[in-house]
């Protein structure tokens, strides 16, 4: 399972599998990153596993922020999307689905009326 990571300057978001539904591990990531200085403020989500950091920009860069999840055993930057990716692979399955609703549109369409209908619904 992959790890949604976007990032602005002082505004970080990671989703992390390992989260869900995990309230101590949640609290763990929460330490970990409240420990660096130039951290504000953290909002851990455990029904999506989302963590957001807000964090001076000036103080902290983000990649600190994401070795202390590495580190910790909750990251993996290979396993990790970023936006851009994730809207592209949204819009790929997308695409997938609406291309199999058309095609079965289109069969269902061509097939309506004729022998084979009929045959169809005697089976």
């Amino acid at each position: 399972m992959s790890h949604y990571l976007h990032n602005v300057p002082g505004r970080l978001r990671v989703k992390i599998p390992q989260l869900k539904g995990n309230d101590a591990r949640s609290e763990e990531a929460r330490g970990m990153l409240l420990a660096i200085e130039g951290v504000n403020d953290i909002r851990i989500n455990t029904v999506t596993g989302s963590i957001l950091v807000t964090y001076d920009a000036g103080r902290v860069d983000y990649r600190d922020l994401l070795e202390a999840l590495r580190e910790g055993g909750l990251f993996d930057h290979s396993k990790a999307v970023s936006n851009d990716q994730y809207i592209y692979e949204a819009s790929l399955k997308a695409g997938t689905m609406l291309k199999k609703a058309l095609l079965g549109t289109l069969v269902e369409k061509a097939f309506e009326g004729s022998a084979f209908s009929l045959l169809t619904a005697l089976i």
